[in-house]
């Protein structure tokens, strides 16, 4: 269980430098309520963006970003209401994202950022 945590932790640092490189601007990371917890909130932009990320060490369960159901897409739509409802507004225009990390044996990770996907 830990070495799934630390692929998580290393997939969340890899996808936040990459939006940074992005010109992104980072608000927060791992932001917690009682009802759960979004990755990344960044801002691209005038945007305000909720990015989940997801990260596999190989494709035997298919790709990262699959992982992200119908019902987790759900989840965060409604922690992203609670993160709105708590922030100084106003809020224009708001996205959400998957980072899909694939950090296999030898190979340099790959990241798949795809926008506005729910």
């Amino acid at each position: 269980m830990a070495q799934h945590l630390a692929l998580g932790a290393h997939g969340e640092e890899l996808a936040a430098r990459f939006l940074r490189d992005a010109g992104m601007e980072i608000v927060a990371r791992n932001w917690r309520c009682r009802y759960g917890e979004l990755d990344l909130i960044v801002r691209d932009g005038d945007v305000t963006v909720f990015v989940e990320v997801k990260t596999r060490s190989s494709l035997v369960c298919g790709q990262p970003a699959e992982a992200v159901t119908y019902l987790k897409q759900q989840r965060i739509r409604r922690l992203a209401l609670v993160w709105l409802h708590e922030q100084p507004g106003p809020w224009l225009h708001v996205r959400f994202d998957v980072i899909s990390v694939l950090i296999r044996r030898a190979r340099e990770p790959e990241i798949r950022h795809l926008q506005a996907v729910f």
